[in-house]
């Protein structure tokens, strides 16, 4: 199974500034070529405002991912964004039900179902985020919370198109990371209840020094990577380490 590499850059550059990443991207990317192995996939997420630059980059093998959709496919919502208008621009990956979209914009199961059944429509491939709070990792309840997540979209998720991101959100930009060992754990419960062949990614404070380690483990396909992605020599670095 191809390992895949996302970086999530959240609410940061503009389109200067992602256009200033693209050209160091490219200079450090085409030095550590021989580094970056074959069967390895790798995206941005940018804002939207910098969608197009990266989905029109000449970086060979870099693919787009999108930070959010409309569970809409037209019409009057202001401010939305469609899977239509993302298929446009040659996006392949979105993220969906990221625990800051759950905790501050109170996304639920009714909306992250909807907008999986958008991305699905129009052919992109959903990277569905679970993971726990520090209480409830404390409280020994990361089982539940990860498998309740899941099922609240398990009926229309096609698993087999399809990317489990685990970010446990006591270690998403605290620094903490969650160790190879409890990363491999909970990926390996996720394929374990949903199917050996899905596709599961860790994400939480990954950076190029901790991402051999991770991806050294049986069940980690690959990493969401948030704060590292910003910095176009350190993702390089990521992608050259594994």
């Amino acid at each position: 199974m191809k390992k895949i590499i996302i970086g999530n850059w959240k609410m940061n550059k503009t389109v200067h500034e992602t256009r200033d990443f693209i050209q160091k991207f490219d200079i450090f990317y085409s030095k550590n070529l021989g580094k970056i192995k074959d069967n390895l996939d790798f995206a941005i997420a940018p804002s939207f405002t910098s969608l197009a630059l990266i989905s029109t980059s000449k970086i060979d093998k870099l693919k787009v991912a999108a930070q959010n959709l409309s569970q809409f496919d037209s019409g009057a919502f202001t401010g939305e964004i469609s899977a239509k208008m993302l298929q446009d621009l040659a996006v392949n990956y979105v993220i969906i039900g990221h625990s800051e979209r759950r905790e501050i914009f109170k996304e639920i199961g009714e909306d992250l179902t909807n907008k999986i059944l958008q991305a699905q429509k129009y052919n992109l491939i959903p990277v569905f985020c679970v993971g726990e709070s520090l209480s409830e990792f404390e409280a020994n309840e990361t089982e539940k919370v990860i498998i309740g997540q899941i099922n609240e979209v398990k009926s229309v998720l096609n698993f087999e198109k399809a990317i489990i991101a685990y970010e446990p959100i006591w270690a998403i930009g605290t620094g903490k990371t969650a160790t190879a060992q409890i990363a491999e754990q909970v990926c390996k419960l996720i394929k374990n209840n949903f199917g050996k062949n899905i596709r599961v990614i860790y994400g939480g404070s990954v950076n190029s020094k901790n991402i051999n380690e991770l991806l050294l483990q049986k069940n980690i396909d690959g990493a969401l990577v948030g704060k590292a992605s910003l910095d176009p020599e350190e993702f390089v670095k990521i992608l050259a380490n594994i």
